[in-house]
């Protein structure tokens, strides 16, 4: 029998593989990325490159792309929010988040 207790926002994202996305503000496409994520329940850790130079240099060294977002899940390098959209219509994006 169900407890009626709702889990914490730790006990949702224990577990999970960090997320980190490369983005910028203005970025309509960061901005579905991150609705996304956060609807599966992520937290996402945004990083600025439009006020941290070095981290778009870092960004470019990593993934090999000029363009926001880029997302990580983990060590996992997705792409930007079309790579990310894919997954979740193939239904691979919750098995990621959910490091199985």
């Amino acid at each position: 029998m169900a407890s009626g207790r709702h889990a914490s926002a730790e006990e949702l994202t224990a577990g999970m593989p960090a997320v980190t996305m490369y983005s910028t503000p203005s970025c309509p496409f960061c901005q579905m990325a991150e609705k996304l994520l956060q609807h599966k329940g992520a937290t996402v850790e945004r990083i600025r490159v439009d006020l941290e130079p070095e981290r778009r240099a870092e960004m470019m060294s990593r993934t090999g792309r000029r363009t926001v977002p880029q997302i990580y899940i983990g060590d996992f390098h997705v792409g930007g929010y079309e790579e990310l959209a894919d997954l979740e219509r193939a239904g691979r994006l919750e098995s990621l988040l959910r490091a199985e």
